[in-house]
């Protein structure tokens, strides 16, 4: 029973979450160790250390949309909160609070496709491994057998 108290290891984590979570690090889904983009959001075709096929995963406008949908949420109430707090013109409030959305967006936006990309990785890993096993096999025992 003292075992039962310990954490479980990196290695047993779900899968789908540490592909997402070495996403989020702008790493490969698959290994963690090389870098998932060849440039700002250009995703590498193929990992040059683990081999995976990460341009195979199509984010389109998924990323842009949990960008806005974030970068709105922890922008606009501050954005809102001026006009109470701080007697300013409108021009002026938005010249400030403007380009600070689009930096805030723009550097989240990598982050947000590169966890998108580790979803959508660890779903087709899932499906490959489904697909090759035998109809009449119990289900597989540890991260998608």
């Amino acid at each position: 029973m003292a075992g039962m108290d310990t954490p479980p290891t990196q290695d047993s984590a779900n899968p789908t979450w540490r592909a997402m979570k070495r996403g989020l690090r702008l790493r490969c889904p698959s290994c963690g160790r090389a870098p998932l983009y060849r440039s700002y959001l250009k995703v590498e075709p193929v990992c040059p250390a683990c081999g995976a096929e990460n341009g195979e995963h199509r984010v389109d406008d998924a990323a842009a949309y949990f960008t806005v949908l974030i970068v709105g949420h922890v922008v606009v109430a501050p954005m809102l909160a001026f006009e109470v707090l701080w007697d300013a013109s409108l021009a002026l409030v938005l010249a400030i609070t403007l380009p600070m959305v689009g930096l805030i967006a723009l550097g989240v936006l990598p982050f947000i496709k590169g966890a998108i990309v580790g979803l959508l990785s660890a779903h087709a890993r899932r499906a490959k491994a489904e697909a090759v096993r035998p109809p009449n096999a119990p289900p597989p025992g540890g991260p998608w057998g």
